[in-house]
């Protein structure tokens, strides 16, 4: 069962939460603030998280930065403070969503499905390399490639770590579409080509290593992240 952390010291709130999750099918976790979030965070690895702002002590930018620093884990900011300085903090922290309070019931619970589906499992050593060549930094949005940073832009930072999850796999051009842009519906296939591409020129711009080629095009069927050592060589 998917499992759902609320990080809510509104206990009326963190109760309707409860049960609103619970009642959609989700194992919900509870935890009124942040220190307690960090240990339920390391002690049961969730699927995602919802997280309040203002909470006592550890409050919510505390335990956003500290997630990030342990998994990619979904993040869906849920908070009184709605403007758009806030927002945009929390998204470039490291949030996947926002959505200010009040909210809809609805609308929660379709952001929570997007952000599941276009997540699949967190990465729980998110900080460290996965091979030789590459990882993921998901507080910053960008990748180490050969010791030199190069950020993306979010929708290129969910398809290289669609693409890492599935490393040595072949993910379709309509998986993802699925799983890495928000609404893929009337989204052409040449928009995966594109962001490739897009992905190809930062990482050779961002390394100098322009022979290097972590992502293969299968023709016909999608692309496929490959290790380096499993790698020949070659564009």
């Amino acid at each position: 069962m998917t499992r759902i952390l609320v990080v809510e010291d509104d206990a009326d709130l963190a109760l309707a939460l409860r049960t609103l999750l619970g009642r959609a099918g989700y194992q919900v976790l509870h935890s009124p603030d942040g220190r307690e979030a960090l240990r339920r965070l390391f002690a049961d690895r969730p699927d995602l998280m919802v997280l309040d702002l203002g909470l006592p002590g550890l409050d919510g930018w505390q335990v956003l930065e500290r997630t990030r620093d342990l998994t990619d884990l979904p993040v869906l900011l849920l908070t009184a403070r709605g403007a758009e300085a806030d927002r945009v903090r929390g998204l470039r922290a490291g949030a996947d969503d926002y959505l200010p309070k009040p909210f809809g019931q609805q609308e929660l619970l379709a952001r929570i499905e997007a952000l599941l589906r276009r997540s699949g499992p967190a990465d729980w050593a998110a900080g460290k390399p996965r091979d030789a060549a590459l990882h993921l930094v998901p507080e910053r949005r960008a990748v180490l490639w050969h010791g030199a940073e190069v950020r993306l832009s979010d929708i290129e930072y969910r398809l290289v770590r669609t693409l890492v999850r599935n490393r040595g796999r072949v993910v379709t051009t309509e998986q993802l579409l699925e799983q890495v842009w928000d609404d893929p519906v009337g989204v052409g296939r040449d928009r995966v080509k594109f962001a490739v591409l897009r992905v190809r020129r930062k990482l050779q711009q961002g390394s100098g290593r322009h022979a290097d080629d972590p992502v293969e095009a299968v023709r016909g069927l999608g692309y496929r992240y490959q290790e380096e050592d499993g790698r020949e060589g070659g564009g």
